[in-house]
This record gives C-alpha cells, structure tokens and sequence, in this order.
C-alpha cells in the first residue's frame, strides 16, 4: 500500500540515500570492478521507492541517476574543461547540465512509470517479489531505449558490471541487457526478502522466485562450455599507439612529426599482414595527403600487407562538401568505412547557434556527416574485418550487425580527449563485451590507450602501457559463425522484459477485480 509522505528528516534521509546509492553504481565498472556495488546500489532504490507516493518515487529516481551518471560519467568534464578550453565553473555547470538531463530523460521515466504502477494497482497490498519484477523489467526497457533515444547514449548498462565473472557466458545469447536483466532481478529479489511479509504465500512466492533466479545464475555458468563461433584462419597485426599530445594532434606545424612518428613505429611491422593506426592518426583531410596516401599504399603492397588507419575525409557532391570520420585501407586491402554513430557537441552540433559560443563548440572536426548504412566491411587480403570508430562500439545492436559477415572485429579510438580520468577504461570494457557478444577477437587500437588485442571472449590476451608510445604485434584469431546474439539482437531480452511487466500488471488486475464488491 502507498504511505503517507515521510517526516522531513526521514525524507531529506530518503532523497541522500537515493544519490549515494546511485554513485555507487560507478564501482561496478572499470577500473574499479566491484560487480556486486550495482546490485546493492539497484536494490536499495528498489527497497526505498516500493511504497512511497508517486512524486517522491520520482524524486529519490532521479537523484539516483544524477548520482549514477554524475560519478559514472565525470569525466566528461576533463574533455571540456582540459581540451576544450572552459573555465573550471563552466565546464562543471556544462557537465551538471548533461548529468541532470540524462538523468531526467534516461532515469527519472523508470520510477514515473513504476511508482504510477504502484498507485494505480495499490487497492490490493503487493507483493514484493511482483514488484521486483515490475520494477527489474521496467528498468532494462529503459536501458534498451537509452540506446536509440536522441541518438542514445548506452553508457553505464549494468551488464557491463558482470564481464569478468562466470556468468558473461550469457552475453553470446542475450547481448548485455540479458546481463542487466539477470542482475537487477536478482537484486530486487534479494533485497525483497528483508519486506516483512505478513503472508505465507507472500514469503513463499519472494524465496520461489529469487529460487528461479539463482538457477538463471547457474545455467547463464553454464554456457561457457558452448562454443558458439570457430577459428577458421589468423592473421598477424601490429596496433600503433601514437600517444600524440591532443593539444598538438590538430596542429598543422605538428603534422609532419605525427607521421614521422607513426611511420617510424610501424618500420619493423611491414612484415605483418595487418598495420593498424588509430582515429585520426592522420589529422588532415584526405584530399591533403593523397601524395601520401599513395606512398603508404606502395609501401604496404610492396611487403603484402594492409595498413588500416584514421583519417578525416572529405567528400564533394554538387557543390557542397561533406566531412567524415573515416578508416581506409591501403595496401593489399581495400575499403573505406565513415563513422555512422557521432558524438553530439564532440562531432557534430546538433544546434549550429551554439558554434563560436565557447571554445568547446569549436574543437576541431566537429562538423561530421555520419556514413551511410550498409556501407561494406575492410578487407584485408581474404579476411573480412568489422570496423568500428570509438564511440560505436558502444551500440550492441550497431555492432552486432556490422560483425555478422566478419571474420575479425577492430575498433580505433582516440581517448586522449578524457585525460587521466576513469572514461576510457569504461570504454575499453564497453568494446570488451562486443567482443563476447559477437563471439569475435577484436584489435583495439588507440592514440594513448588502451590498445589492446581482446580473445572472443571477452579476455584481454594482451595490450601497451597508456600513455606511452608503442607497438602491440600479435596474432589474431579469424573466426566464423553467429552467437544467437548476432542473429537475434536484444529483442528477445525486451520481449522478456515487457513479459515481465505486463505479466505482473495483469495479474494485479485479475487480484483488483476479484475484489471489487
């Protein structure tokens, strides 16, 4: 049943748990690693919100998302203030602005939702592992519609939290919201069993249902064993980690050094078959280095090998100019992938007023096009490769399908944007899971780190210091075959969750109107 308003105290108490408890959830993800803080985090919202009016509901979920995305995702603060040149208050009132309103577009709509529920079948007392439930579908819907919703933004899925424990095996099937689904029900359940129930069938319907739960557990343990993709060949690389100051990437009287750099790096790696070099290693637009471009092709032909690298590409149509955030192949490969997923403010301004505003409008290559869909794989010599540039790889369902006739994944970056901070270590694990996921190694290929070589599943089997200038040469693994993942995308985990809801909500409605006089 809904209770009155709590005591001002007791509230001001309510609404200071509600934000701790939604930091926390930042120690479930790199680098700290903590996957259990995100299922106490998830139950103790869970636990405070089940019978408190609609309006606190909402209040105690949204500062549970400012807390989340506040820790969760400070470090966008680094890239405004460090290298886009806002004065320390601005940039902290910029990144306040962007945590309240992901909070309020992102968050907040869960516990609207779920405490208008809980009013609106209240006549009869629920039961808490029905609210559970409610409560664990409610929130993985709206995990999924953070990733499409104005233009997404799929960071800090609970998913993530489980990528080194035996459960991750669930991945290849159910993609990372499977994972969600997994531990916020679990969660919701455990912390369901401290409700007083003042029935037996209440209590014995809590154990039964968190019974199914660790069951779920133990057979997502269980599919370790199935080997959902096979090696069909392998292909040698070397990944180039540049480490090129951001404050000097976008200097034209730096240019020349940055590819005496790069070139100097890869002098020993001509041999291999594959020459990685990150996102806009080369930082000038592709009709400015055509003589250059055709000295890497040569070179790379001449040694057999396919060299991969980031470039910013101008593309003339009718008089007007389009600009994208490209990989091309030379060599003995071919292809030419633009960035399809832009980072709004990063890459494009989705209001053109705000250009010239402040200097963070104004950072260089921020007036990309996205790349077509359906455009074709990178090729290098029979290997079909996958590509994804920096932020795409955060899209499950995105990269799931770009892999499905790939043999072997890459994804370049550049991270320098974000310091010291704890962002790309979050991404790094991000681009972990799509490797699980899609049952494909991945070569990850970054200006400052983490560039790395990532096993299907999901394991880190070896990558270079951050910060530093280096070379990572290996073997990668060609692979074949879907994951049920790759085949059915996460569709079958929201069909599950809507079930979820709406199963409880009519049996609540069936309960109401068994009661009516």
């Amino acid at each position: 049943m809904v209770q009155a308003s709590p005591r001002p105290l007791l509230g001001a108490i309510r609404y200071l748990l509600s934000l701790v408890a939604g930091a926390l959830v930042t120690l479930g993800f790199s680098p700290f690693d903590f996957w259990p803080a995100p299922m106490l985090a998830i139950g103790v919202i869970f636990l405070l919100t089940r019978t408190l009016p609609l309006r606190i509901t909402a209040r105690c979920g949204f500062l549970f998302g400012v807390g989340m995305f506040g820790a969760g995702t400070s470090w966008i603060y680094v890239s405004i203030h460090e290298f886009g040149a806002a004065a320390p208050a601005l940039a902290g009132l910029l990144t306040g602005l962007f945590v309240l309103s992901v909070a309020a577009l992102m968050v907040l709509p869960v516990f609207v939702l779920y405490g208008w529920l809980n009013q609106r079948f209240a006549q009869r007392r629920w039961r808490p592992w029905q609210q559970a439930l409610l409560f664990s579908g409610l929130w993985v819907l709206f995990e999924w519609v953070r990733s499409w919703l104005l233009t997404g933004f799929p960071w800090l899925l609970f998913g993530y939290a489980l990528i080194d424990t035996p459960v991750a095996a669930l991945a290849p099937l159910t993609g990372v919201y499977g994972l969600s689904l997994l531990m916020v029900t679990t969660a919701c359940l455990l912390f369901a069993l401290v409700i007083p129930a003042r029935q037996k069938m209440s209590r014995t319907g809590n154990v039964v249902a968190l019974a199914v739960s660790i069951v779920c557990w133990g057979l997502a343990w269980s599919l370790d064993a199935i080997k959902w993709t096979q090696k069909s060949g392998e292909l040698s690389f070397s990944a180039v980690q540049g480490n090129i100051p951001q404050e000097l990437k976008w200097d034209p009287e730096y240019f020349t050094s940055t590819i005496n750099t790069y070139t100097d790096l890869s002098e020993d790696s001509w041999q291999q078959q594959l020459i990685i070099w990150p996102e806009n290693a080369i930082p000038l637009l592709y009709t400015q280095v055509t003589q250059l471009l055709a000295h890497l092709d040569a070179l790379a032909e001449q040694h057999n090998s396919t060299l991969v690298l980031g470039m910013p590409v101008d593309e003339y149509d009718s008089g007007e100019v389009f600009y994208h955030n490209s990989i091309v192949a030379v060599g003995n490969g071919k292809g030419r992938y633009d960035k399809q997923k832009l980072v709004p403010f990063g890459e494009y301004l989705p209001m053109q007023w705000l250009r010239g505003l402040i200097e963070f409008f104004n950072l260089p290559m921020s007036d990309f096009s996205p790349g077509n869909p359906g455009q074709t794989l990178l090729e290098a010599g029979s290997v079909r490769i996958a590509p994804y540039i920096c932020y795409e790889v955060v899209y499950p369902d995105f990269a799931a399908g770009l892999a499905r006739q790939s043999g072997l994944l890459i994804t370049i970056s550049n991270d320098t944007w974000f310091g010291k901070s704890i962002g790309p270590v979050q991404h790094f694990q991000i681009a972990r899971m799509r490797a699980l996921e899609t049952g494909r190694q991945m070569i990850r290929a970054t200006n400052d780190g983490i560039t790395a070589l990532i096993n299907h599943k999901g394991e880190v089997i070896a990558t270079i210091p951050r910060f530093s200038s280096g070379v990572l040469s290996s073997t990668a693994e060609v692979r074949e075959g879907q994951t049920p993942f790759m085949r059915f995308g996460s569709w079958p985990v929201i069909l599950l969750s809507l079930l979820m809801v709406a199963a409880v909500l009519l049996a609540r409605t069936r309960k109401q109107a068994t009661s009516l006089p």
